[in-house]
């Protein structure tokens, strides 16, 4: 098992599209493709706080990741709805990931 944290920075006022946008749509891709979000916030303190999402995906294995990654990034779907909420300009500034393994510790 492996879990793999992610952290978007938005472009300065936009976190209201980027919320709507799981909200309404990639949760609900994520669950299509069998991708487990495990963990969503929004950062309230620290770097970027007010300006960033963190999210938490459970992995089987590296291999089930990248496929589950590539198969989600090429549905149609996705790509309809993440060009219409950036219609108004993009919304993440920046995007940053860590995967952890907790093996060592089972």
């Amino acid at each position: 098992m492996i879990y793999e944290i992610r952290e978007y920075t938005t472009v300065p006022g936009r976190m209201p599209a980027l919320i709507k946008r799981f909200k309404d749509h990639t949760l609900g891709i994520f669950a299509k493709h069998g991708m487990e979000c495990v963990f969503i916030s929004l950062t309230e303190l620290g770097d970027n706080g007010n300006n960033e999402l963190v999210y938490v995906m459970k992995w089987d294995s590296y291999a089930e990741m990248a496929d589950k990654w590539a198969a989600m990034m090429s549905d149609p779907e996705w790509v309809k709805v993440k060009a219409a909420s950036e219609e108004d300009g993009p919304i993440v500034a920046k995007l940053s990931r860590r995967v952890l393994n907790p093996g060592a510790f089972a």
